[in-house]
């Protein structure tokens, strides 16, 4: 895969990175631009967390900038790859105190609480989540029609023909937690969460030790590429995690873990002044918290599934009997195979005398619903 090559390409580069001195580290980084030579940190030009008493609309308007909805985005495309709200919510809420137990290091940490509890943690990070949750939703549930354009007769519906072209062709039903959960699904989500925070610290770090500014190519297209390779690695761990038949982790997880703990190897390397300043304690203590609220969240979501767990199959039967026949999991389409396999409209005589119980391929009707996926696993 491309993606794969270019991890291995960007980790190849931070094992070179770690092997130069900071002298030849600033000169590749004034070659590749010129202008980060009057680059000036942040921190060093910026308050924060003053006045946290004055709270007025002008200043919480003035939140509202490329930054907060960078932050709103992120979240949505973070909840488009965990698919999860109990896990979304708490490395939202862990990452929160990321920044309380890391912020004798990097002063931009520091946020009045107006500024974490409502305009991170409830906007930016819960709006974030609920719209990434409604993408997801919308793929599960979303039944394929391969008909051509020319047979859709309204504009709104070649519109919305043309614009699931970009959408994926398959979905996967996502579930990190459930009611059998051993201690090694909680210490394979603990450590998930570790690696996940560890990523993100990097990004402060890097651009606080290396000083450049956020907005600068050098942030943002980490930050885009660092998203683009969570995906597949997300993907290989959850398998691992979770489906019995799969016995070691995919190479991508291997690569990322490596890009990270890399990443954080350059920053402690270049940044031995800063990191002579870290609290023990306050680290001790924050893998403590992300511990216990991990185990919490888990707790919670095996408590959801056992108690809505049996609703939530009754409503899905019911959906399935309440489709009408010929279509994928309705009344006569239960007995089709998945992908692809459909009853055809026409009549038996139309089709040589085949049953209507029996599958024809149909060329022009293809899909599944999440709902009948997740009842026929619990079926089976």
């Amino acid at each position: 895969m491309v993606w794969s090559g270019l991890s291995v390409l960007y980790f190849l580069f931070l094992v070179f990175i770690i092997f130069l001195n900071w002298e030849q580290v600033k000169n590749v980084m004034y070659w590749l631009d010129p202008n980060l030579r009057y680059a000036t940190r942040e921190a060093d030009i910026m308050e924060y967390a003053v006045n946290c008493h004055v709270i007025t609309w002008e200043r919480i308007l003035s939140h509202f900038d490329i930054f907060a909805f960078s932050h709103f985005w992120g979240w949505g495309m973070k909840a488009l790859l965990i698919r999860s709200y109990g896990l979304c919510w708490t490395i939202s809420i862990t990452w929160e105190l990321t920044e309380l137990f890391f912020m004798h290091l990097l002063p931009n940490f520091a946020e009045c609480w107006w500024d974490q509890l409502i305009l991170d943690i409830l906007l930016c990070n819960g709006g974030g989540i609920w719209m990434g949750m409604t993408v997801c939703r919308f793929l599960e549930m979303r039944t394929y029609h391969w008909a051509s354009i020319k047979d859709i007769h309204t504009t709104t519906g070649k519109i919305k023909r043309a614009a699931l072209q970009f959408t994926p062709a398959s979905w996967t039903y996502v579930r990190w937690f459930d009611p059998k959960s051993s201690l090694q699904r909680v210490t394979g989500v603990y450590l998930f969460m570790i690696i996940w925070q560890l990523t993100e610290l990097n990004t402060f770090f890097l651009k606080h030790i290396f000083v450049f500014p956020a907005c600068h190519a050098l942030s943002w297209c980490r930050i885009l590429f660092i998203g683009i390779i969570t995906a597949p690695t997300v993907r290989q761990y959850y398998a691992y995690l979770t489906d019995t038949q799969c016995k070691r982790v995919g190479t991508q997880c291997w690569v990322f873990g490596a890009i990270a703990f890399l990443e954080a190897l350059a920053c402690i390397k270049f940044g031995m002044e800063l990191f002579s300043k870290t609290q023990v304690l306050y680290v001790l203590v924050w893998l403590v918290c992300v511990a216990l609220i991990t185990f919490l969240c888990l707790y919670g979501m095996v408590w959801y599934a056992e108690i809505y767990g049996p609703k939530e199959k009754e409503n899905c039967i019911l959906r399935l009997r309440l489709l009408p026949p010929g279509s994928v999991g309705g009344a006569q389409g239960r007995t089709n195979p998945p992908m692809g396999w459909g009853r055809s409209n026409a009549s038996p005589a139309t089709q040589g005398g085949v049953p209507p119980s029996s599958p024809v391929r149909t060329p022009d009707h293809r899909g599944r619903g999440a709902c009948w996926e997740r009842w026929k696993r619990k079926k089976g």
